[in-house]
């Protein structure tokens, strides 16, 4: 029997402007269960992940973090006649809401579809993914979803609840796309900068591949000065001394600094293993092969900053080398590939490389002012990356922020709060976080 409604019982704090708090609709819990109608979508519209196919004529959602898993060319599978719906992973606890004709994912995947009298579909979806599931491995999620509440605002407000939620959603997928294809692009030029070079010359075959005719191929340790081990002190986040970046820290290209733990190097390290601007760091052991050997330049970002043992520091000689230009060409499949393929398994299932590996490894060497002209356009792109990664960690917040808040009354929102103009106040939101 379907549990009966019962008050929510949330606050309700309004926004500036809002003169008759009481003319809000109450709002009822509902069980997930009790909010469930019953669908026909059965094994019959499932594909084994086996068969996926990177094309095809219909889209199949699984799931997995993709919201696309891949396609499939089986007309009879497809799922059209119920839509929309919503995809829960029974292990992975991804949620997708899904109104166009698609195939299904059989694996851990729950197919959802709320009663139309009840809830609005879309404001159902948000429903569920602000709920709070634990993560319980890869075990089943379906059940411990079953036993949670979606709050029940009036169906008019609930679709207001999912435009305003819907728009700062799709402007996170809008950064999302965007950063895929400038991340292309960035690729595309890596590798046509240190193949083809700036000054449109006549290309040479060399032991690395083809690169332009006046461009040399060095070994690193021609054009380094110094090549150390890190310190081996203990670091942790509480422990009073110096910043020591660390394996996290080292991150496509450039420092992180959301994760610096503190130590007091020795006596004999003091200063001698203390960065300077513009030297670069690798990754010496990694449990991940393609992982040893990533690189990144220190642009003291923390001045005063050492290094610990598990990183290799690479100083360069400036007057034959770009700093910048190592740090890309260690980014190209041709850098990667070298480093992996030069590293050595130990017993404990990581990839090592030492620094013998770095000093042998072979370099495009141009001239030092087309390395800084490559290094400059690349900085371009690099820019771009970073500004749509900073506009999506900021939608995500907000999306964050306000799915919370929404879905708890914290705020509201009503026909004669925003005048019917919901997208239009969603998107001044969005704009204002960005």
């Amino acid at each position: 029997m379907s549990a009966k409604p019962k008050e929510h019982g949330l606050s309700s704090p309004l926004q500036d402007g809002l003169e008759n708090p009481s003319s809000f609709a109450a709002w009822t819990t509902l069980l997930v269960p009790d909010a469930l109608e019953r669908h026909s979508i059965g094994r019959e519209n499932q594909i084994l992940s086996a068969d996926i196919k990177p094309s095809g004529r219909f889209p199949v959602v699984d799931q997995g973090q993709a919201f696309i898993a891949g396609y499939c060319d089986e007309a009879d599978r497809v799922i059209q006649d119920e839509l929309p719906l919503v995809v829960f992973g029974d292990h992975t606890r991804c949620v997708k809401y899904v109104d166009f004709p698609f195939i299904l994912g059989a694996d851990g995947t729950k197919v959802l579809k709320p009663k139309p009298t009840l809830f609005d579909p879309r404001f159902f979806y948000f429903a569920l993914r602000s709920l709070d599931i634990p993560n319980r491995g890869y075990n089943r999620h379906f059940t411990v979803l079953k036993e949670k509440s979606l709050p029940r605002p009036p169906l008019p407000e609930q679709q207001k609840i999912a435009a305003v939620l819907g728009v700062v959603q799709r402007a996170m997928e809008q950064q999302e796309r965007l950063l895929a294809l400038t991340a292309e692009l960035k690729k595309t030029l890596l590798h046509q900068l240190f193949t083809q070079g700036l000054r449109h010359e006549p290309q040479k075959a060399t032991d690395i591949g083809p690169v332009p005719e006046s461009w040399e191929v060095v070994k690193l340790e021609t054009v380094t000065d110094a090549f150390d081990y890190g310190t081996s002190v203990k670091c942790d986040y509480d422990k009073p001394g110096l910043p020591v970046l660390r394996i996290p820290n080292v991150i496509g290209g450039s420092i992180d600094l959301s994760d610096i733990k503190r130590g007091q190097p020795k006596r004999n390290e003091i200063g001698g293993l203390q960065l300077r601007r513009g030297d670069l760091l690798f990754v010496r052991t990694n449990g991940v092969l393609a992982n040893a050997g990533r690189c990144a330049l220190y642009r003291e970002e923390i001045p005063g900053c050492y290094f610990a043992s598990y990183l290799i520091r690479v100083r360069v000689n400036t007057k034959r080398l770009d700093p910048a230009f190592l740090n890309e060409y260690a980014r190209t499949e041709r850098g990667v590939s070298y480093l992996s393929g030069k590293a050595i398994r130990t017993a404990d299932g990581k990839f090592n490389i030492n620094a013998g590996t770095l000093r042998s490894v072979m370099l495009p060497l141009p001239s030092i002012e087309e390395q800084r002209e490559i290094v400059s356009q690349l900085d371009c792109v690099e820019r771009k990356l970073s500004l749509h990664r900073r506009k999506h960690t900021t939608l995500t917040a907000l999306f964050r922020t306000l799915l919370h808040q929404l879905m708890t009354a914290q705020i509201r929102v009503g026909e004669h709060v925003f005048c019917g103009k919901t997208e239009n106040v969603s998107a001044t939101l969005v704009n204002q976080n960005t």
